[in-house]
């Protein structure tokens, strides 16, 4: 078991909105952090803005002694492109890697949010919303509160009061109150047992939300699930 440390180098990154972020601790101070528009069409800036993070502070890939990638849900191909290099700078550095849930980054992200239980939510597509259950601590560090869901809008409307969500990006709610976008720069405000062990760096893969539709099809047909597919179902 090897617990996060922001002691030792530590390269972060998350892409599950068109809101990337990159940031970089040292000695457990936030030595740099950048934001990286996400979204199709646009090149990879995400792997630049990593490079230049380590030569500002004069580190080599090889000298990470820890990374962290935010874990979904959101856009398949930017958690892909996140998930890939992530793996692959730890593969190189020989490092541990540690998924962070993205929606608890918006939540260390909302302002003026009073310590409580709330709901994250962000788009999922077809008029629904991911769901997430967080509480804030007295201190201001966030942490996960339930499993993580996948509804339609209306049934999040009705569940959670305005006070007590917390929308990702943007929200269809006309009555929302708070809103947020994720920053991986703000990964030490959050707790939980992400932090408690990395994950196995061969098979894991973020959660992407929805199901691509040719596995959905391929499931219709033959009446059973792939396995371990890294979706959130309804």
């Amino acid at each position: 078991m090897l617990p996060l440390s922001f002691s030792d180098p530590l390269l972060a990154v998350e892409a599950s909105t068109i809101a990337g972020s990159v940031a970089l601790w040292r000695e457990g101070t936030l030595v740099g952090a950048e934001s990286v528009p996400m979204g199709a069409g646009r090149a990879d800036q995400l792997f630049p803005a990593m490079q230049r993070l380590l030569a500002v502070a004069e580190l080599h890939p090889r000298q990470l002694k820890g990374l962290v990638c935010g874990a979904g849900p959101g856009s398949f191909t930017s958690l892909r492109i996140a998930a890939s290099l992530a793996k692959g700078l730890a593969h190189g550095a020989r490092c541990p890697l540690y998924a962070v849930p993205s929606l608890l980054l918006a939540a260390a992200a909302a302002k003026d949010v009073p310590p409580g239980p709330y709901v994250l939510h962000a788009d999922a597509l077809r008029f629904e919303r991911y769901a997430q259950a967080v509480v804030q601590r007295p201190d201001g560090v966030w942490e996960v509160a339930g499993p993580l869901a996948r509804m339609a809008n209306e049934s999040l409307r009705i569940d959670a009061l305005p006070a007590r969500r917390i929308a990702v990006l943007a929200s269809p709610f006309a009555d929302e109150l708070h809103v947020a976008t994720p920053d991986i720069a703000l990964l030490t405000r959050l707790a939980g047992t992400w932090r408690d062990a990395p994950v196995p760096l061969e098979s894991w893969e973020p959660t992407y939300g929805r199901l691509a539709e040719a596995q959905v099809k391929w499931e219709e047909r033959a009446g059973l699930p792939l396995p371990e597919t890294p979706a959130v179902r309804s």
